[in-house]
This record gives C-alpha cells, sequence and structure tokens, in this order.
C-alpha cells in the first residue's frame, strides 16, 4: 500500500482523539506486558514498518536503542520531525532489510503485516536481522471492532482498514513458525469491547484497560524469543538470504543511508 501525506495525517490524527488516545495507551501497555522480560539497556532494537514513529519513540523512552524501516518517504519525514536525532530511519522494504544477520537484538512489526503483500517474507526477515526476539501486533479478525471497521460489508465503503488483512491469532501463529521456525511465547490482546466503548469512564475503562486472551481483543500482539533455544522447525535454522535474493545481492544493501534517504541495491 502507498501512502501520502494526508494519510500520515490522518494516522497521527487519529491518535490525538478520545478513542484513539485510549486505544494507544491500550497498545503501550500490551506492548509494555510482552516486552516486560527484554533487557533494554544498550540493546539494539529494530521496528519494521515504523510509521510515523509514534511507537518507535515509546521504545525510545523505554530505553532501547532504535532504528526504524519505512518504504514510505512521507510516513519516515513525519518520524523524522517527531524523533530527530534519537532515531536512525531507513526507507526500505521490510522484505530486503539492508542489515547483517542478527544485527539487532530484536524487532518489532507493529500493526504493518495487514498491509504487506508477503507477510511471511517480511517476518522470516525480521527474525534474521534479530539474535533475541520478534514482536508482532496485528489487528485481530475474531473481534467486534473488525465487524464494526474491518469488514466490507455490501454497504461500507472502502477505506484502509477495510482493505487491510485482518489476522487471526491461529493465523499469525502460523505465519511466525513458517517464517521464523519458533513458536510464539506468549500472545495477548487489548479493547475487546467496541469502539464506541473506548472511553475513560467507569465501567468502560476497566473493560477495555485489562489484557486479554488472544482471541478477545481488537487487537492482539505475539512474542518470539530466539535466546537460549532450538529452532522447532529445524528447516529454519539457516543464515542465508530469504528464497529468491542471492546473498550477493543482498550484501550489496548498504546501510549507509538513513533518516529519510532511499535504500537502493546494485542489480
Amino acid at each position: 500500500m502507498i501512502w501520502d501525506g494526508s494519510d500520515a495525517e490522518k494516522f497521527d490524527k487519529w491518535f490525538r482523539t478520545p478513542e484513539g488516545r485510549f486505544a494507544l495507551e491500550q497498545e503501550v501497555n500490551l506492548m509494555d506486558h510482552l516486552i516486560s522480560g527484554w533487557p533494554r539497556r544498550k540493546r539494539k532494537l529494530l521496528e519494521v514498518g515504523c510509521g510515523t514513529g509514534i511507537f518507535l519513540e515509546h521504545l525510545y523512552r523505554s530505553g532501547f536503542d532504535v532504528t526504524g524501516v519505512d518504504k514510505s518517504s512521507v510516513m519516515l519525514d513525519a518520524a523524522i520531525e517527531r524523533l530527530g536525532k534519537r532515531a536512525t530511519l531507513y526507507q526500505c522494504n521490510g522484505e530486503i532489510l539492508p542489515f547483517d544477520d542478527n544485527e539487532f537484538d530484536f524487532t518489532v512489526l507493529w500493526t504493518v503485516l495487514e498491509f504487506c503483500s508477503d507477510p511471511e517474507a517480511v517476518i522470516a526477515e525480521a527474525a534474521r536481522v534479530s539474535a533475541g526476539g520478534i514482536l508482532v501486533g496485528f489487528l485481530n479478525r475474531h473481534s467486534i471492532y473488525f465487524f464494526t471497521h474491518g469488514r466490507m460489508w455490501p454497504w461500507a465503503s472502502a477505506n484502509t482498514l477495510r482493505k487491510a488483512h485482518w489476522f487471526s491469532p491461529s493465523e499469525m501463529r502460523g505465519a511466525l513458525y513458517g517464517g521464523t521456525g519458533y513458536k510464539p511465547s506468549m500472545t495477548r490482546s487489548v479493547l475487546p469491547g467496541p469502539m464506541w466503548s473506548w472511553k475513560t469512564k467507569i465501567p468502560w475503562k476497566f473493560l477495555n484497560g485489562l489484557i486479554y486472551p488472544p482471541y478477545v481483543g481488537a487487537f492482539t500482539a505475539c512474542k518470539v524469543d530466539f535466546c537460549n533455544r532450538i529452532p522447532l522447525n529445524p528447516l529454519h535454522a539457516w543464515k542465508s538470504a530469504p528464497s529468491g535474493i542471492s546473498s550477493a545481492k543482498r550484501k550489496s544493501f548498504k546501510p549507509g543511508c538513513y533518516r529519510g534517504s532511499k535504500c537502493s541495491f546494485d542489480e
């Protein structure tokens, strides 16, 4: 999906609405809950599909040394304005990352796989560059929110959310196993109620302010830890380029372009 300037503005504007602020708070709580066991000091974290940098900024404040990538120059411009020199930012495709194997301790993919043509390839690349593990956050197809804002009903107009691919927790777990060879160590969700109930008033704050099992909430996240574990699928115990990409071509992808400049590789 190609984003323009209005998309970046709408993205940030949504999180400034009462419902958006509440949803952002719950997503951040979910993120913090799942990565609570990850060390922070001098740990390098990559966010693939960092967008305007909202969650990358939170991860920076949490203590990580952060890097972000996005294929949209518009989104990266907004992220640069938000983060300045606190993050290194690259423009590139998540299926071909300009980094060496295990260059980062952790990688985060937060509401990005819904808009990818090959989610499993993006997951595999995230796993390749991560030594410690990955965190994936996604829109849950088995939720009330999907039926009100994600399903393409005959009378509904097309928009970004209705065009996205919403995942079920079981589908995402399968994609993570296929892309990494590991099963998720934890899967949880937030925001079980319809969007009109995303409020700070009681009882709605209590209902939507808890962390639930994976199938309950509008937004779900899976954590996959690589440390001190043997891959469950031996086919994924590799250190080679993704299928269809030669090792020489991947190595020619140089990470010298940053802060909104466009990555390129030799043909």
